[in-house]
């Protein structure tokens, strides 16, 4: 047997014991699967159930072309103005599809626009609106993740929230909405 070692590479005898590790995993993997399968084929019980239709929900998503196209004409009407802003957006779960900073926004500008998009969608309303709604409720400035500052605006499908859009950096936020709202009007072209 040394005297076969002696005469193999060493790049032979890795491939050759790699070759038979593989052989050993494929039939450890057969055995594995025929006795992990061996009680269903006993059992009376379908392997897979099918949900009733009224079990489950359809969701609509806005997709990353049209989440793009919405925050580069945000992004472009603010610049139009010369604001330097950063626009976010978000899907109806609050995770962000796109940010865009633009040239010269301020640092705080990007969290801003995010948290301010989730409030929109979570809401399914111009934080504008939300806003003046924290003179009746003032604990909804508690709630992580969100940002009740005017800025943002939902973007819909079917009167339901699929998406937030949200801008920060320019001098007020009545600007910061406005820009918000024609990246929701982009998407509906």
């Amino acid at each position: 047997m040394n005297r076969v070692r002696k005469t193999l590479s060493r790049r032979a005898r890795v491939a050759t014991g790699g070759a038979v590790l593989a052989v050993v995993a494929v039939a450890g993997f057969g055995v594995v699967s025929a006795n992990a399968s061996a009680p269903a084929a006993t059992s009376a019980a379908p392997a897979s159930a099918t949900a009733p239709a009224r079990a489950t929900t359809t969701s609509t998503h806005l997709t990353i072309d049209a989440a793009t196209k919405a925050a580069q004409a945000a992004l472009d009407a603010a610049e139009k103005e010369n604001q330097r802003v950063t626009v976010a957006v978000v899907d109806r779960n609050g995770n962000t599809i796109v940010t865009l900073r633009g040239d010269g926004a301020g640092p705080q500008s990007y969290e801003s626009a995010e948290r301010k998009a989730f409030t929109a969608v979570a809401w399914n309303a111009p934080t504008s609106q939300l806003a003046e709604r924290l003179e009746q409720a003032p604990n909804l400035k508690d709630i992580p993740g969100t940002l009740f500052l005017a800025g943002a605006v939902p973007v819909t499908a079917g009167n339901a929230p699929i998406a937030g859009i949200g801008v920060a950096g320019a001098p007020s936020g009545a600007l910061d909405e406005k820009f918000a709202q024609v990246g929701a009007e982009a998407v509906a072209r």
